[in-house]
């Protein structure tokens, strides 16, 4: 079965940087596209990233362009997202996701594949 493995979340300091990793096994992760999902508590599921099954397109939230950066190892069945100049509003659990085919998109729906999400606290 599909099962998508976040890490990396943790405790960091405004200004500061974390990087999340996201393993996948049991699909062939090179022709899914991922994305990287989140949610405050008592707030829906926001987009954050998303990446395209090559690695060649990428699609950022608003909230997080310039200081995020989606990216992916298709050899380790891995996407990353590395957050810098990190905010107190970038709480939340953080969420991978996966959809078959090439194209990389924003909405929660259109992925059937997700991991059960790893903590993100930025303190002030």
């Amino acid at each position: 079965q599909v099962q998508l493995v976040e890490s990396g979340g943790g405790l960091a300091q405004a200004g500061g940087s974390l990087r999340l990793s996201c393993v996948s096994s049991g699909l062939t992760f090179s022709v899914y596209a991922m994305a990287w999902f989140r949610q405050a508590p008592g707030k829906d599921r926001d987009f954050v990233a998303a990446i395209a099954s090559s690695g060649g397109r990428t699609l950022y939230a608003d909230s997080v362009k310039g200081r995020f950066t989606i990216s992916r190892d298709n050899a380790k069945n891995t996407v990353y997202l590395q957050m810098n100049s990190l905010k107190p509003d970038d709480t939340a659990v953080y969420y991978c996701a996966a959809r078959y085919g090439y194209s990389e998109n924003y909405s929660s729906s259109m992925y059937p594949f997700w991991g059960q999400g790893t903590q993100v606290t930025v303190s002030s």
